[in-house]
């Protein structure tokens, strides 16, 4: 195998670092190339790219024609496929294995950085398939969310984790299972939101938990102090300082698609914005908790910044266990074919039947497999339901108007009355996030969509769940032209192709 520049790098760190997993990273190479292409290659067939001038199946395969005439060819493609690998993609008849050195060789605008990633990812994918698989089940909580090395089902940067070495991701990546040390950033005249905790305060100043990442890279020259000890989540700047308490710290990187940094109208909505949706959430019965903010604090810039949030896992009762969407296929490993279904058709069912009716009330939340949670019996049947992290909802005043709540004390990028944008933003990630993967290919999503959505409260936006192409964010080409906000695909609805 011809490596490239970023795996020859990694490889190298590892030898320096931890020369006992150099073998099993070397080994993970071509799965991980294989994984990332796939995602690369979803992305090319069915995104709305501007170079692309048609496509076409055949020859046992698709056939893209690009606008330079160039031809494109690989395997068939469902968008709704999970855990595949695509071995190459042909460029005008020679073969590319490597979804780093296909996209140098395409050299489309945005290409070479994006490439860059890629690669990086590539090995970085690797690196996280190094981390034993975890034996049993989780004996606390935030062991659940450091079981998958994958990442994003269907980003193509799934791992690129740029500015990260080997040493930093084994140290911080949940993946390897690490406990974190905090920073604490003593903070003078800080913005504040909520009841900050009086062991996060020196006399005036506020101390404000860093990521070490951020304190190494990004907080250079600022007097930090030791911090707690945490636990790394899903997302990878969220941490479990307990059982209790989440923090989310700024860390400025880009992981998938987004720096993941917490502006300074994050902070100064976060209490208001967990409120509304507190309320909101009271019409439904029970069937979702919201892990509320607790606090929030700033020193006026993105780059530090932290809110502290209740951990969704105390919402487990007796006999039950709070698992991460995003981990469901995992849970569901050890039933039957049948009772499997059977269980992902009853999850489809609540979440659909919550994220709609939160919909309609005025809320669009983002249920993708990271920020939703179920909570799940000893039988694997799904109860209920529990949402975090708020920054990325949408609330639209008019459907709240409309049934009878006050005015929501906010203002900015988090209202929203366009039906589209609010459609979008649900569907876009329950489905792409949650659903799809749990069902792994375009005809199962659609027999489970079909049967969760059958007895649902027929409103307008069920009918365009039923109806319209589904939304599905263009990951590949919002890498190709960062910083041009979402940007959307249509796919072919397979509800509509169920009902047929």
């Amino acid at each position: 195998m011809c490596h490239t520049v970023a795996e020859r790098d990694l490889a190298k760190e590892l030898d320096s670092v931890r020369p006992e997993l150099s073998a099993a990273y070397l080994a993970a190479l071509p799965g991980a190339r294989a994984a990332v292409l796939a995602r690369l290659w979803r992305g090319l067939v069915h995104e709305p790219l501007p170079w692309v001038a048609d496509r076409a199946a055949g020859g046992g395969g698709i056939t893209l024609r690009l606008a330079d005439g160039r031809r494109l060819h690989g395997p068939p493609s469902d968008p709704w496929t999970t855990g595949g690998a695509v071995g190459a993609v042909e460029l005008d008849g020679v073969a590319y294995d490597h979804p780093a050195r296909l996209l140098t060789a395409l050299a489309v605008p945005g290409g070479e950085r994006f490439a860059a990633e890629l690669d990086h990812g590539v090995a970085s994918l690797a690196l996280s398939r190094t981390a034993p698989c975890p034996a049993g089940p989780p004996t606390v909580p935030w062991e659940w969310e450091q079981r998958s090395p994958d990442g994003h089902p269907y980003h193509p940067g799934c791992r690129s984790r740029p500015g990260f070495s080997a040493a930093e991701q084994l140290a911080y990546a949940p993946e390897h299972r690490p406990v974190v040390g905090l920073r604490l950033a003593p903070v003078r005249n800080a913005t504040v939101r909520g009841p900050w905790p009086p062991e996060l305060r020196d006399g005036d100043a506020v101390l404000i938990p860093a990521h070490p990442w951020q304190a190494e890279h990004v907080l250079t020259g600022l007097p930090l102090l030791p911090g707690p000890e945490a636990h790394p989540l899903l997302a990878l700047r969220s941490l479990a300082l307990d059982t209790r308490t989440h923090v989310k710290t700024a860390l400025s990187t880009q992981l998938t698609s987004a720096v993941r940094d917490i502006s300074a109208y994050s902070v100064d909505h976060a209490l208001a914005t967990s409120g509304v949706i507190e309320s909101v959430a009271g019409r439904l019965d029970g069937r979702l908790h919201i892990a509320r903010t607790l606090a929030a604090a700033g020193a006026g810039t993105p780059d530090l910044a932290a809110v502290l949030r209740e951990s969704p896992y105390a919402y487990a009762g007796p006999g039950e266990q709070v698992v991460p969407v995003a981990e469901l296929p995992s849970l569901l490993t050890h039933y039957g074919p049948r009772a499997r279904t059977e269980r992902v058709v009853a999850f489809a069912r609540l979440a659909l039947g919550v994220c709609l009716d939160l919909l309609d009330l005025g809320v669009a939340m983002e249920g993708h497999g990271q920020n939703l949670l179920a909570v799940v019996d000893a039988d694997g049947w799904a109860r209920r339901l529990v949402y975090r992290d708020l920054a990325d909802i949408r609330i639209s005043p008019a459907r709240l108007r409309r049934h009878g709540f006050p005015p929501p004390p906010l203002t900015g990028r988090l209202l929203n009355d366009d039906p589209v944008a609010l459609r979008r933003k649900v569907f876009g990630c329950l489905i792409t996030g949650a659903l799809g993967p749990l069902a792994g290919n375009a005809a199962t999503l659609g027999a489970v969509l079909e049967t969760a959505a059958r007895d649902l409260p027929a409103t307008a936006d069920l009918r365009a769940l039923r109806t319209e192409r589904l939304p599905a964010k263009a990951l590949t080409l919002m890498r190709l032209e960062p910083g041009s906000g979402d940007r959307w695909a249509l796919l072919p609805n397979p509800l509509a192709d169920a009902r047929r």
